[in-house]
């Protein structure tokens, strides 16, 4: 039991809601029913439908592709390897890529994923509204219906104001331009404009036809003449000139002879055919077939069907389809690759210095430097203080330069032996001998970062000394001569040797994205500092070089550098790596300019690590300081030399490794190399970059050696001659053991000199206490560490990590921990939580792969746990980085299950499995527990890859799926999802992004499991999964269970795994057979499980909060979109079979109809507890009879609770006043603002507008948190969609078995929801998608805006978007309108005997032509409408007793709605409807025998009364047009010749035009409402004779008033119709008491005593039931007008009634609505807060005329002082009358004439 504090209740006061977990269903044993059922499975036609494919899955091998010609790891590496670890790295970066492949995965995810979705839709049409037609947009009214050889005339006329309340004087005329056209039928039209602009509508029109005469009549003014009207009106016309006048009468007159003589013909015409009219007549179906060949023929053929392919796909045209949405689209995961930094390439160009001249002998050849100079290049980073790229070395020598060097050196340097490394034998080693460009990289790029250039030269002597001739200006040949000759000299003994000379930087990025410094040069060439030589010197340099006043002091050498640098483009060439591999792209010929890349020294940190996937294995060695100042071994030892060499033994006669990079010109790979020498330097520094290729496999014995040498600089021959020139002399060895411990030295390190070479001195040990063991060996300085080195290891095979490197050992040493000790492996297992992130994520896939080998081969659950604690810990890591893409590119590419051993090993995700349930206890560690949570995703992928390749490579696939895994793997799966689901329901709050997360991938693992495992056991692991949720739950749990369902569901073979089949018992032959669903019964919900578990739990969603719901809506929503786009299933015969499991939403639906049934279109939220679209005062008990306008604007669309919540006063869900948009003026409207003012009887309202406001009772201040409220408009919207599409989809078949099952309940509300969809899909127009757009822009802007307030996001506000939205708005109305009409086609076919039960006046029939008239109520675009239009006549055709018999409320409701559309600014609309009212009247004439077609004539003219006084604006020419179309099919129609039909046609739209005409002042009052009404009034006496026309007028005055906010005079018109009503039935004999008994309400009801037995009696069908609605209206608008006192008279006549019929429901609503009412007459009486008006009506007569004033106080509850003001008011009244009679006799020099002016209901 959920115990809440409800915010509506008093303080304290506890609401209990008893949520009940709804039972689970359990699923049918799914592949057992498969193999039942195989035969009917097999025979289906769509059985593609019901099977999963056999192909669905497969694993793959693919080929590792990679940038290189060939493998990088070398020939011979994996024989040489024999430490694990090394092993296990090249195995990584030489196997190909494993995958599993799910051949339907395309279909897997959400409806924007299909394969098909990318494909360009057809374009939408594009349908014509009149909505969008300009406003002021009108055919020319010339042309519209005008008949040639017509009488025409056109000119300026005088026109006198006849309907003035004051008579005609020379200053009420007004100037007009007159147009006299015939129109389409013959009769003429005299319209009038403001000027001569006669294509406009016009001002007003006179009807040719009902003028008698045309006299002169100069009383009033000269040239005038007078029009006599039938209705004895006349219209005072004047010209300019007594010969226009003249013109005017005689086309006048003549027109009038004309219409006299038609006249007579015709009645001549109908008196001789009069008497073989009979037998004349044909039957009324073949009369048809003449004028309306396609009316009989949609008749005919059992509706015209409008099903068809070429629709529109509804789900195309939703919004949610249409909206870019790429957050469910899983990132594209790509195999492992290198990755680089911002790649930068660097073209050497020259060096020149300004000394120069020619080297050659004979001085014939360019001039040059004078010596050799070699160029190093390198990066530093001054930011992070450091050096990040290797050297690279480039000879810009003039070959006439280079040649100085003597080729002995080079041989030298070349050294012999053999060549076995692998670059040699894919290039030639030609082309690598002198690079001049070079790519370097640069992970993290900013403006600190400079290209640094260090120029050496030959060993010659001091740096100063060398340079000075550098440095001066002056241009002498005698210096260059000089220096030449000295540096042949020494090129010539010392040319292996190196000095350094200058050096030069340069800036390469302006900004941190690494946008390239193109325009900056090489600074000046900075002679080099022999006391500041190392890396560390060079950046305190470069920390000044942006400081002018620093760098000035630095000593220039005169010359200059060219290098270049450039961006490098993807497609660049012919390069190779820094082992010298090429790249694909590669020219492999002699003159190919090959480009090197140089390593990036990339910082160790986890962020800017990647995987390796090439082998690289290289040592970079720094000679950094040698200190020789206190040596005494050797007498001399300056100028050292340090000769570097990479060993593999200590013995004697061993030789050096041929595996260091060589220099430019030299060898690719050389034995030794040698630092740079400094002159008469003891403690030399050097900065020289020593780079080696390591062998695969080191071992003890591999070390760096190193030997000095004294190099002699002096040439000089003093002494003897004939000793030997000794160029370098020995002066001690040192050597480094490279590997400690197994693991690379790296780092400085400091090592002792020895003076003499031993045999096998690595093995020279110090014991201490000056022993030792080993060969002894001469120390110089005593044993000190004089040289101090650093190396730098770049390999993908070693590692420096002690933890990783003990790791492998240990599994090495134990057979892979096959024979490990529990607790030694769970040792090192532990110790691995402390290894670098740097190198977990650079050997991610080999650690990944060691711990997964493990996991499978060990016996022990510790250890078990242990190794998937690692794992938990290595992926939590790399998500912490943001590297997760490497963990998914390992699972998809590089994860393979060790080939499974029965008895030796187990799999993967069987141990997973356990080890991760054993993690998930309650009692386990809570932090690992929580990243085992937040990164399941990964588990989970394991698990499923790892069943995958276990299947397929054990052919278990095709085994049966329950013999697929053991029984302990489905307990195992079953215990962990049980195990996991508390973690996700209970640590939402705590830890929420871990239970999202594994909720997100328990989905995704759950889907999966479908296509390897039982499904009916995964079935159960849904249902294990739903049972941990319950109603009621917080939003985050609905939020985890919909993504949870929308996930499974997504599943590829999701329809299939519902089984859309028939399920009946016994054998089903056919389809047809099935006995559909269309609620969630629980052998539903057990058949299809999936689709059935869904709609419960939307079902159940729909009565949670609005969040919570939205989510329900749009998963089911989502899914269906997904099933109409599918093209697997794409036919409609899939489509139909879709639509079966979805039947149930029917069900869904109908349970929330109340909620549904919404028929306000604004986008934004309304007011959930207010009456919708109706307003209150309007109970419009017979909608048919008093139809309401369509179609709103944006203007009250806003509804004044937005603006509330703008400005933070208001819930946007509540209205802060109970309902009182009905009470807005605050005069005499009723003043007593309480809660009932707004709603009279709750009850009675909602089941009289079918419209569900119970919430109304629960107070409505705040209740934005209502569960089960109304839905808003987009759910509504989406569940609408979901309901068409259904219906779109399902068979003729499917629907008819739903309607036969259906209650009569249920149907209405099945055609109560169509209605809906047409209400809610309308098509409002451009202009207010605009508006919209643009508020919706507004809107966002405000900060203050509610967050729950929630917009139809869909709008925006260029003109692109508005137009594309109207085009998506305008055909989704249409498909709506279209799908509608189907079925309302199929089911007046199918049901036809049960909507015609009572001649069709029954609810049922009521309810579906509700639908149909709802068409022409709403915005239909011109397609649309033609269809509707011949559909109306095929009801029309098959149901003429509803129409034409009983109660004329259809009839009325058609023909009003049918009028309007004939007022249409769409010609082709006009036609059609034109063409349907003639149908009606014919079919009505037809119908009655061809006697008459009273029905339909007396409901036109009323229909057109109502229109005129709603002021919708007809009576212009397009109206006019249409007339003369229902003329001209009458007079064409030839079977209907020899009657009086096409006169009587004639005569009624005669009496229309005549209509028009004495009502034209309506629009000119429009905006008055006082003569408006005034107006009505008059009309409603002058058909006193006429009650249903006096009705009509009467409740237009109604609507009037109700607009304005008054509710007195609204109740007052509401009691007259009762009580003419009344009289009628008294005349009838059919009620006691006439309208005589009102007289207590009020005494001008005798009024209504005026009715006459006349021709409008004929066809007025009103009886006890009409009278009874009526009486209540008239009490609910008394209630609202606060007239309680009077609600007791009106019970008076309705009590009998209802007592007799013994309805005790009704008495008893009856008479507590009587307590109500006399409690509030206490309640005012004794408040005095109801203050009610006083109201005159004011005539005047004649000439100084008596003035009556009769004045009726309606309260008796005012003093005096009121008594002096009404006084005071009415002498202001008379006062006023008088003068202005007085002013205008005297102005007219006449008497003034009797006139009335009735002020009516004015206030007080």
């Amino acid at each position: 039991m959920l115990i809440s504090l409800c915010p509506h209740c008093k303080a304290g006061e506890l609401t209990a809601q008893i949520k009940a977990k709804p039972k689970l269903i359990e699923p049918i044993d799914y592949e057992n029913v498969i193999v039942q059922k195989k035969t009917q499975i097999l025979n289906d036609a769509l059985r593609e439908m019901l099977l999963f494919p056999y192909d669905d899955f497969q694993t793959a091998l693919l080929k590792r592709q990679g940038r290189y010609i060939c493998s990088t790891v070398p020939e011979n590496a994996e024989k040489e390897a024999q430490s694990l670890f090394v092993t296990e790295c090249i195995k990584t970066y030489n196997s190909d890529w494993h995958v599993v492949n799910y051949k339907y995965e395309d279909y897997s995810g959400e409806f924007r994923q299909l394969p098909n979705k990318g494909t360009k839709s057809e374009k939408l049409p594009v349908h014509v509204y009149e909505v969008d037609e300009e406003a002021d947009k009108d055919e020319d009214a010339a042309s519209l219906g005008s008949q040639k050889g017509g009488i025409t005339k056109q000119g300026w006329l005088y026109k006198g104001n006849m309907n003035s309340a004051i008579s005609v004087t020379m200053r009420s005329f007004k100037r007009r331009f007159f147009h006299l056209i015939q129109l389409g039928d013959g009769s003429y039209n005299l319209n009038f404009y403001k000027d001569e602009k006669i294509s406009k509508e016009p001002k007003g029109s006179i009807f040719l036809d009902s003028c008698m005469g045309v006299v002169q009549n100069n009383k009033v003014k000269r040239f005038a003449f007078e029009l006599k009207m039938q209705d004895k009106s006349s219209y005072l016309l004047a010209a300019d000139c007594e010969l226009e006048m003249e013109e005017w009468i005689t086309t006048l007159n003549k027109i009038l002879q004309l219409n006299f003589e038609a006249a007579m013909q015709e009645k001549r015409n109908g008196e001789s055919h009069e008497d073989d009219e009979q037998s004349k007549m044909e039957s009324s179906l073949s009369s048809l077939d003449s004028y309306f060949p396609e009316i009989s023929k949609s008749s005919r053929d059992a509706e015209m069907k409008f099903k068809s392919e070429s629709r529109v796909k509804l789900f195309v045209l939703d919004p949610d389809a249409q909206k870019l949405d790429f957050s469910g689209i899983e990132p594209e995961v790509k195999p492992f690759e290198e990755k680089f930094g911002k790649k930068i390439l660097v073209k050497c160009n020259d060096l020149s210095f300004n000394l120069q001249s020619c080297v050659a002998e004979n001085e014939e050849g360019p001039t040059t430097n004078v010596e050799p100079f070699f160029v190093t290049l390198s990066l530093f980073d001054i930011k992070n203080n450091r050096k990040i790229s290797a050297d690279f070395h480039v000879d810009l020598n003039h070959v006439s330069v280079r040649h100085m060097i003597s080729n002995a050196t080079q041989q030298l340097m070349n050294a012999s032996g053999d060549n076995l490394h692998r670059a040699q034998d894919i290039i030639h080693e030609s082309i690598l001998q002198y690079p001049k460009q070079v790519i370097f990289s640069v992970t993290c790029p900013h403006p600190d970062i400079f290209l640094v250039a260090r120029i050496e030269k030959v060993l010659q002597g001091s740096v100063t000394h060398c340079a000075e001739p550098y440095m001066k200006s002056s241009d002498s040949s005698k210096v260059a001569q000089k220096v030449l000759k000295n540096a042949k000299q020494a090129c010539q003994r010392l040319g292996q040797y190196r000095m350094p000379f200058a050096w030069a930087a340069r800036t390469l990025f302006k900004d941190a994205s690494g946008t390239l410094d193109k325009n900056a040069r090489f600074s000046a060439l900075y002679r080099q500092d022999s006391n500041k030589l190392s890396n560390e010197d060079m950046l305190k340099l470069l920390a000044d070089f942006r400081k002018p006043e620093k760098m000035a002091k630095l000593p220039v050498i005169l010359g200059n550098l060219d290098i270049t640098i450039d961006n490098v483009s993807p497609d660049f060439s012919n390069y190779v790596n820094s082992s010298y591999i090429p790249m694909k792209q590669f020219e492999n010929s002699p003159k190919t300019v090959v480009t090197f890349e140089v390593e990036e020294f990339v910082p160790c940190i986890p962020k800017h690590s990647q995987p390796f996937t090439i082998y690289n294995n290289h040592l970079y060695v720094y000679p950094k300081h040698l200190k020789y100042d206190s040596q005494k071994s050797f007498a001399k030892a300056r100028n050292i030399a340090v000769c570097i060499e990479f060993k593999d033994s200590d013995e004697e006669d061993s030789l050096p490794l041929k595996c260091i990079y060589g220099r430019p010109g030299g060898p690719v790979f050389t034995r030794n190399a040698f630092a740079n020498v400094l002159h008469h330097h003891q403690n030399p520094e050097f900065y020289d970059e020593i780079k080696i290729e390591l062998p695969t496999q080191l071992h003890g014995k591999h070390h760096l050696f190193f030997t000095f040498y004294h190099v002699s600089c002096d040439n000089s021959s003093k002494g003897s001659t004939k000793r030997k020139d000794v160029i370098e002399t020995q002066v001690g060895y040192s050597w480094l053991p490279l590997l400690k411990d197994g693991r690379v030295v790296t780092n400085e390190q400091h090592i002792p000199v020895s003076a003499n070479l031993p045999s096998g001195y690595l093995s020279y040990q110090e014991l201490g206490i000056g022993k030792h063991s080993g060969p002894e060996i001469k120390w110089v300085d005593g044993g000190k560490p004089l040289l101090k080195i650093s190396t730098h290891l770049v390999s993908t095979v070693y590692t420096q990590d002690q933890h990783l490197h003990n790791f492998f050992e240990y599994c090495q040493k134990t057979e892979s921990g096959a024979q490990a000790l529990g607790t030694d492996l769970v040792k090192y297992l532990k110790s691995l939580h402390a290894m670098e992130g740097h190198v977990m994520i650079a050997f991610l896939p080999t650690i990944l792969n060691q711990l997964f080998r493990v996991l499978t081969r060990t016996t022990q659950e510790e250890v078990t746990v242990n190794v998937t604690r690692v794992i938990i810990h290595i992926v939590a890591q790399c998500h912490e980085e943001g590297l997760d893409s490497y963990l998914r590119s390992y699972v998809k590419y590089a994860y393979k299950a060790e080939p499974y051993i029965a008895s030796e090993y187990k799999t993967v995700h069987e141990e997973l499995t356990k080890s991760m349930t054993t993690i998930l206890k309650p009692s386990a560690d809570f932090l690992t527990s929580n990243k085992l949570l937040k990164y399941s995703w990964f588990f989970f992928e394991v698990l499923i890859k790892s069943m995958a390749q276990h299947l397929i490579e054990n052919a278990k696939i095709k085994l049966l799926r329950n013999q697929r895994f053991p029984a302990a793997f489905h307990h195992a799966v079953e215990t962990f999802v049980n195990m996991l689901m508390p973690h996700i329901t209970q640590k939402y709050r705590d830890n929420p992004e871990a239970s999202k997360n594994a909720n997100h991938s328990l989905a995704v693992f759950i889907k999966r499991c479908f296509t390897f495992m039982d499904r009916g056991f995964v079935f159960k692991q849904i249902n294990n999964y739903i049972s941990c949720f319950a109603p009621g739950d917080p939003k985050t749990l609905f939020e985890f269970k919909f993504e949870f369902l929308r996930v499974v569901c997504n599943h590829e073979h999701y329809i299939p795994l519902n089984l859309p089949m028939p399920f009946g018992k016994g054998r089903i032959q056919r389809y047809q057979d099935l006995q559909l669903d269309y609620s969630l019964t629980d052998e539903f919900c057990k058949n299809h499980f999936l689709v059935g578990l869904l709609l419960r739990e939307v079902g159940n969603a729909l009565q949670e909060f609005r969040d919570i719901r939205q989510i329900a809506i749009s998963v089911l929503k989502n899914l269906m979109i997904k099933h109409s786009f599918d093209d697997r299933y794409a036919s409609r015969s899939h489509q139909a079979r879709i639509a079966t499991l979805y039947l149930p939403v029917f069900g869904l639906l109908l349970e929330n109809v109340q909620r549904i049934n919404v028929k306000d279109v604004s986008p934004f939220p309304v007011n959930p507890s207010s009456s919708v679209n109706e307003p209150l005062s309007m109970p419009s008990v017979n909608p048919l009879v008093t139809p309401q306008k369509s179609g709103n604007t944006l203007d009250n669309s806003l509804h004044k609770d937005l603006f509330g919540v703008i400005s933070g006063i208001a819930s946007p869900y509540t209205s802060s006043t109970p309902n009182v948009n009905c009470v807005r003026h605050a005069d005499s409207r009723g003043s007593l603002i309480s809660t009932d003012s707004g709603s009279s009887f709750p009850e009675r309202q909602s089941d009289k507008n079918n419209s569900l406001d119970k919430n109304q009772h629960c107070g409505t201040l705040g209740s934005s948190v209502v569960r089960s409220g109304k839905f808003d408009q987009t759910e509504i919207k989406s569940l609408l969609m979901c309901f068409l599409h259904i219906l779109k989809s399902m068979s003729d078949d499917a629907l008819f078995t739903y309607w036969n099952k259906a209650s009569t309940s249920e149907l209405m509300d099945f055609f109560t929801i169509t209605e809906v969809c047409l209400h809610q899909f309308q098509y409002m127009g451009k202009r207010y998608i605009a508006r919209t757009g643009m508020m919706h822009a507004r809107l966002q802007q405000l900060s203050s805006l509610d967050n729950s307030l929630t917009f139809n996001h869909s709008y925006g506000h260029s003109d692109a978007d508005v137009l594309h939205q109207s085009i998506l708005e305008a055909n989704i109305a249409t498909e709506v309108c279209l799908t509608t009409l189907d079925t309302l086609s199929l089911f007046t076919m199918a049901f036809k005997n049960q909507l015609l039960t009572d001649h069709g006046h029954n609810p049922l029939m009521k309810k579906v032509f509700d639908v149909y008239l709802c068409f022409l109520q709403k915005n239909q675009s011109e397609t649309a409408l033609k269809t509707v239009f011949i559909a109306l006549r095929a009801l029309i055709f098959k149901f003429p007793s509803a129409f034409y018999e009983g109660r004329a409320d259809m009839c009325a409701a058609l023909c009003y709605e049918i009028l309007k559309c004939c007022n249409s600014k769409l010609s082709s609309i006009r036609t059609e409807a034109s063409q349907l009212l003639y149908f009606l009247m014919r079919n009505n004439f037809d119908y009655t025998g061809k006697k008459s077609f009273v029905r339909t004539h007396l409901q036109v003219i009323i229909s057109v009364s109502q229109l005129i006084a709603d002021v919708v604006g007809i009576g212009g020419t397009r109206f006019q047009q249409s007339l003369s179309i229902i003329n001209n099919c009458a007079n064409s129609d030839r079977l209907i010749k020899h009657t009086t039909f096409s006169s009587d046609v004639k005569d009624l739209t005669k009496r229309i035009r005549t209509v028009l005409m004495a009502t034209a002042q309506m629009k000119e009052h429009e905006n008055d409402p006082e003569m408006l009404v005034d107006l009505q009034y008059s009309l409603a006496k002058s058909y006193a004779s006429t009650p249903e026309l006096r009705k009509t007028w009467l409740d237009s005055m109604a609507r009037i008033h109700v607009k304005n906010g008054d509710l007195s005079e609204a109740a007052m018109c509401y009691v007259h119709v009762a009580a003419l009503v009344a009289e009628y039935l008294t005349r009838k004999g059919m009620f006691k008491q006439g309208c005589t008994t009102f007289r207590i309400i009020t005494p001008n009801i005798d009024e209504e005593a005026s009715m006459m037995e006349d021709v409008g009696m004929q066809d007025v069908h009103f009886n006890e039931d009409v009278l009874m609605e009526l009486l209540e209206q008239c009490a609910d608008g008394l209630w609202k007008a606060e007239r309680y006192e009077l609600i007791a008279d009106i019970y008076k006549l309705i009590i009998p009634i209802y007592e007799k019929r013994r309805d005790f429901e009704r008495l008893a609503h009856l008479y507590d609505t009587l307590h109500r009412a006399y409690s509030k007459v206490t309640e005012v009486m004794h408040t005095g807060k109801r203050l009610l008006g006083t109201y005159f009506r004011v005539a005047f007569f004649g000439q100084f005329s008596i003035i009556i004033i009769l004045s009726n106080f309606l309260s008796t509850i005012f003093g005096t002082a009121v008594w002096f003001a009404s006084l005071l008011f009415r002498s202001v009244c008379i006062l006023a009358v008088i003068l202005k009679i007085t002013f205008s006799a005297i102005y007219r020099n006449k008497s003034p004439i009797s006139y009335t002016s009735a002020l009516h209901a004015s206030k007080h």
